[in-house]
């Protein structure tokens, strides 16, 4: 298991750029709109990378532009692609900002956006009784958190005090002071810990503690994106204990998120137009409007038909940039590729609207590395997998991507696929192909294929091989 502390995660990476040993990440491909689509990506994301001499320390801008903050919805979806393009000292420094600074006088919520001065920012905070705040905050925290751990292999970000600390106050205490429990979402009252006096036209009071992600809504009791939140960070602590090796905790935890899933799927769904419902008021009255975008990024749902109408329902309608940054990696996991590929060079078009809300080229950036070239990392085994997913690209190439405590080149071809290890660290890479194939061949050796059906009925074939510092191998899909 590869494991590392904060110190020497940043004693490495200092190292690694006084050595001049850092090179940036670059990705080539044949299909040349979706390699200058990753280039704008990253000089606008790369952009938003601010000076570490700021008051907060190093960060990079996950917020509405001009504000010169980080909130924490957008640096839980932007913190990978952050990770790729070099940022991994701004995550840690970003992350612990907010673990740092959860309390019981805020009713177990941190600060929702942190500026550069590293104080809560005033556009939403005032004082610890007066503040916006989403619900879903602390559940994306944790979810981000445990992906931070599994690509980087920084067991800091789960067993460091003040994350572990956030980690269960956020499933014990918060749940309990916000009445967030799987029995308790709909008879919930309408403003749980609202100040006294309380004044519903100050919305400094009215939206401290929302309980969605959607802000334009009122009269709301509980939202879709909620249920899927809290359930993904239950879920998520129930592996987090298994890799701890805590059997009984593991097992507890995955009832709790049990009990989570069984509400989303029994009360939300809409069986008549087979859709979710996407918020619920304190009348009691179901609606739809936003929100499902998020059922997808905390990867909430398990059945395949109910995944289908509910893409296909995201993809019949207008969204806001925000909503649209999550979609290409999303839509490529599901098997919409054509659609992921679209959405892609639509957020990259300097004529798009917004496009500079730095969650979208952040977004673009995840939709590629993750989405369109399939790679994936598991500190828990060492592993980083791959799968292309393109029909529009003979090769394409990732560059310097950093990874594991590692750097790795991976380039896929319509028939095979290629990793070079430049770091110094081995890693097992885990070979995967779209089809059901029996073997795929590495370096002159043929290697018997493990085949598995995706939720979405797709096959994949994958072998898993172990590569050295400064190895290059190469593997060869075969039908035969």
């Amino acid at each position: 298991m590869n494991r590392i502390s904060f110190l020497t995660a940043a004693c490495l990476l200092v190292s690694h750029l006084v050595c001049g040993q850092v090179k940036p990440i670059d990705f080539t491909s044949s299909d040349t709109a979706m390699q200058t689509a990753f280039r704008n990506a990253r000089e606008m994301a790369l952009h938003y990378k601010r000076n570490a001499t700021d008051p907060v320390g190093a960060w990079y801008e996950a917020s509405l532009p001009g504000r010169r903050a980080f909130c924490i919805r957008d640096v839980s979806h932007q913190c990978l692609a952050a990770e790729a393009l070099g940022m991994s000292r701004e995550n840690k420094n970003m992350f612990l900002h907010f673990v740092s600074n959860i309390s019981e006088k805020k009713d177990w919520c941190t600060y929702w956006e942190i500026n550069y001065q590293g104080k809560p920012a005033p556009e939403d905070y005032r004082n610890d009784t007066a503040f916006w705040y989403n619900l879903n905050a602390n559940f994306d925290i944790i979810y981000a958190c445990w992906r931070l751990y599994l690509w980087t292999g920084d067991t800091g970000y789960i067993k460091h005090p003040a994350f572990k600390s956030f980690h269960l106050r956020s499933l014990n205490e918060f749940v309990a002071r916000w009445i967030l429990q799987a029995d308790s979402l709909l008879q919930r009252p309408p403003y749980p810990n609202a100040p006294v006096p309380f004044n519903i036209n100050d919305y400094f009071h009215r939206c401290r503690g929302l309980p969605s992600y959607v802000e334009n809504l009122t009269d709301l009791k509980m939202a879709v994106d909620l249920v899927a939140a809290i359930y993904r960070a239950v879920k998520t602590w129930s592996e987090v204990e298994a890799w701890k090796g805590n059997k009984k905790a593991a097992e507890a935890y995955a009832r709790k998120a049990a009990d989570y899933h069984r509400e989303l799927e029994s009360i939300w769904w809409d069986k008549e137009v087979e859709r979710y419902h996407t918020h619920v008021t304190n009348k009691g009255e179901f609606g739809k409007r936003e929100g499902e975008t998020f059922l997808l990024w905390f990867n909430a749902l398990t059945d395949s038909v109910r995944i289908r109408k509910t893409i296909e329902h995201l993809l019949g309608n207008n969204w806001n940039v925000e909503n649209l940054s999550y979609l290409p990696h999303q839509l490529y996991r599901y098997g919409y590729w054509d659609n992921a590929y679209n959405f892609i060079l639509y957020l990259t078009n300097p004529t798009t609207k917004r496009r500079e809300y730095p969650e979208v080229s952040f977004g673009a950036i995840e939709g590629i590395i993750q989405g369109l070239m399939g790679v994936e990392a598991d500190a828990r085994f060492n592993r980083v997998s791959t799968l292309y997913r393109s029909r529009t690209a003979d090769s394409a190439s990732l560059l310097h991507l950093p990874v594991l405590s590692t750097s790795v080149n991976i380039t896929h071809r319509k028939n095979g696929s290629t990793l070079q290890n430049e770091g110094p660290q081995a890693i097992n890479w885990r070979i995967a192909c779209n089809s059901r194939i029996p073997y795929i061949v590495i370096g002159g050796r043929k290697m018997k294929t493990t085949q598995e059906c995706g939720i979405m009925g797709n096959f994949i074939s994958y072998v898993e091989v172990r590569v050295p510092p400064g190895k290059k191998l190469l593997a060869s899909f075969t039908k035969n």
